[in-house]
């Protein structure tokens, strides 16, 4: 399909000042996450990171600072995503800390966890952090993000097309027969059938919020580094001089955080194999926007989470 952004596709080059734009991001103290923050951060925005280590954190802000100076607007809260606890105590930490949101961007994941583990709410880890917490922190933070006319990002991943390319709501921790593969192949697709149905419960409903699904492509990030097993992360080093950079893998995000006339129901990435290059729209499988398996998964989703979230 045609790039409607020209032969290099979206770039940052077509950002303008975003100076009194607020950006808040999972997962933002390394690989993409970082990267879109130091585009943010560029363009005179504000960033709030969310992020699970402390440690972290503080070593990724001093490299931002003494990037873009010391005032730059840099901030973060502790979230665990794995842990709801932690999700709600940090949306409310967010809500009086945080008085509008431009863009809330769900890009924390966890990758090839090699062998079944549980998050203490009892979700399989990939789909505990990579897609329940996501989904109790928006919806704990909708109102926030719809005050500021804002949106919601979400970082799917191609990864969506493997596994069953179903939500395997039998079975939906894999007890019975676990793959890393097949396992995060879900965590991913729930994460994207969320974000069209959110779309679209946002527009029945007359909302102010635009939501746009995303991924980065075949990016050399730090995503499998603690998780996956040695033969993942042998053959990921193998793969990685095809890979593009951190930076360019953030560009997606940045894009759908900022870039005004995207559409709903469109999937955004790199376009050349959908691995790398130019960013532009991206093919989109029929069953991402299945709305039967979509509206079982939000039912789902609210009595797991504890969450009570009509739109």
């Amino acid at each position: 399909m045609e790039n409607r952004f020209g032969p290099k596709g979206w770039t940052p080059e077509r950002l303008g000042s975003l100076a009194g734009k607020t950006y808040v991001i999972t997962g933002a103290n390394g690989g993409a996450g970082f990267e879109a923050s130091r585009v943010f951060l560029s363009k005179g925005a504000r960033v709030v990171m969310m992020n699970r280590s402390a440690e972290k954190s503080v070593a990724a802000i001093d490299a931002l600072k003494q990037e873009f100076g010391p005032d730059a607007e840099v901030s973060f809260i502790r979230m665990d995503l794995a842990v709801l606890e932690s999700v709600r105590e940090a949306a409310a930490e967010i809500r009086s800390t945080v008085p509008q949101i431009d863009a809330l961007i769900c890009n924390a994941a966890i990758a090839q966890v090699a062998t079944q583990q549980l998050t203490v709410d009892g979700f399989e880890s990939q789909l505990g952090v990579n897609y329940f917490g996501h989904f109790l922190l928006c919806g704990l933070l909708y109102e926030r993000v719809e005050q500021s006319k804002g949106r919601i990002v979400v970082v799917g991943s191609n990864g969506y097309k493997m596994g069953d390319k179903r939500i395997r709501f039998e079975d939906l921790n894999y007890g019975k027969d676990y793959s890393a593969w097949n396992a995060y192949a879900q965590s991913k697709l729930a994460q994207m059938i969320f974000g069209y149905e959110l779309q679209r419960r946002g527009q029945a409903a007359g909302k102010a919020v635009q939501v746009h699904v995303c991924h980065p492509g075949a990016s050399r990030t730090g995503l499998i580094r603690d998780t996956a097993s040695l033969t993942t992360r042998v053959l990921a080093t193998l793969l990685s001089p095809l890979a593009q950079s951190g930076e360019r893998g953030s560009w997606p995000e940045v894009m759908c955080a900022t870039e005004e006339g995207l559409e709903p129901a469109k999937y955004y990435g790199p376009t050349k194999f959908e691995m790398v290059g130019p960013v532009g729209e991206c093919a989109l499988e029929a069953f991402a926007l299945d709305r039967e398996q979509a509206a079982k998964l939000w039912a789902l989703s609210e009595e797991k989470t504890g969450l009570n979230w009509s739109l």
